[in-house]
């Protein structure tokens, strides 16, 4: 080989990898503004709440409509990322997402809310199935697991949305003109980032259906997905609660839980690939399922802050790879687009952390928090005995 075709094939290759590279940040960046959009929202309810002059109950029930715009348009969003394409979706879906963040702050009645809310979570979904098939599209070019970094940038926007969210909150800005500057930022980076994103070679020749029929490997991976969203909403809603009741803890360190098991979900979302990449990606999710009960046992065995923040910390590195490994599974199946794979799984999946919370409240009312907690333990064991049985996943 003559040196002129080696310095050929150097800059052919660093041509290649820069274009990998650029295509990985732009599907970040959708990933992360899609999450500060959430977390600006999510750290302004108090504000709004206390705005519309709602009780907590009234609160409660006004925030379903997030999640039932979410399932109720789950099979449509599938559809449409199947038929027309996730990069053709990922043009106006997010820019949806963030004009619907400010209509949440311009509602002036409970109704006006739970409707802005409502279509807040359809334009959510319709974002979160194409980012998500765009995330399988990138992982297809680099041969090895990615999935977990995209997720874990929407993990990071959760600290950014909270940081911005108290930020503007000591500052006294409105949520009205907060939420405009934050989707004003993430349009702006919508327009940037467009040209970057994929176009799957499966929407040429797929014949794509509305309600498809879930063949085993799709209710397997869903019923894994339910369980681990079910573990994710636990800790997410009830944290707090276990470390003020149950550890005993006052002040600031009632919080301590829910910090340690969001760094922990963050820090192993970026380090995931690599040892996905090591493991495997059954091996991996066996072991992610057994650290999410050893977690949970060691918190309710052992009701101390030391070893609660310990087991904690277990909980979220177990669930960090779990629902990332569940999507990048779901581009593997050979009869369907990875939209209307994803779609199908999330269907279920999500039926977990919409269920999860709720459930755990009323298993504590009957029993205690420390009952509820061994509860998301078992589901974390199932989540292993499910990935072993399954023989697809390799």
């Amino acid at each position: 080989m003559t040196i002129a075709s080696q310095q050929l094939d150097r800059g052919l290759a660093t041509n290649i990898e820069s274009t990998r590279s650029r295509i990985r940040w732009a599907v970040s960046a959708f990933y992360f503004f899609q999450g500060l959009c959430f977390a600006s929202w999510a750290s302004r309810i108090p504000d709004i709440k206390t705005a519309l002059q709602l009780s907590d109950g009234a609160m409660g029930s006004i925030l379903f409509a997030l999640p039932a715009g979410q399932m109720l348009t789950m099979p449509f969003s599938g559809y449409l990322a199947g038929k027309y394409g996730s990069k053709k979706i990922m043009y106006f879906g997010p820019p949806l997402y963030a004009l619907a963040m400010i209509a949440l702050a311009l509602a002036n009645s409970p109704f006006q809310l739970a409707l802005a809310l409502f279509f807040f979570g359809i334009s959510g979904n319709l974002s979160n199935i194409s980012i998500n098939t765009q995330a399988i599209t990138a992982e297809k070019m680099y041969r090895r697991p990615i999935m977990a970094s995209f997720h874990g940038s929407w993990s990071l926007a959760g600290f950014a949305g909270a940081l911005i969210g108290l930020l503007m909150g000591v500052l006294q800005v409105s949520p009205l003109f907060h939420f405009i500057i934050v989707a004003a930022i993430s349009i702006g980076a919508t327009f940037l980032n467009s040209q970057y994103l994929l176009e799957e070679v499966s929407v040429r020749h797929e014949k794509t259906k509305l309600f498809p029929k879930p063949d085993r490997f799709i209710l397997s991976l869903g019923v894994i997905g339910f369980f681990a969203m079910s573990c994710e909403g636990a800790m997410f809603d009830w944290s707090g609660v276990y470390f003020k009741d149950i550890v005993g803890a006052t002040g600031g360190w009632v919080t301590l839980g829910y910090a340690s098991f969001m760094v922990m979900m963050t820090i192993g979302r970026f380090i995931g690939n690599k040892l996905t990449a090591q493991f495997g990606k059954k091996k991996m999710m066996q072991i992610n399922g057994v650290l999410i009960a050893v977690g949970l046992l060691i918190a309710v065995i052992f009701p101390y802050i030391p070893t609660a923040v310990f087991g904690f910390l277990l909980v979220g590195f177990g669930i960090s790879t779990n629902i990332p490994t569940v999507f990048s599974l779901a581009g593997t199946h050979k009869n369907m687009s990875a939209s209307t794979a994803l779609a199908s799984i999330s269907s279920i999946s999500y039926l977990g952390f919409l269920l999860g919370p709720p459930m755990i409240g009323y298993v504590s009312e009957v029993f205690n928090l420390r009952i509820s907690y061994l509860l998301i333990a078992v589901f974390g064991l199932m989540i292993s005995v499910l990935v072993t049985r399954i023989k697809a996943i390799r």
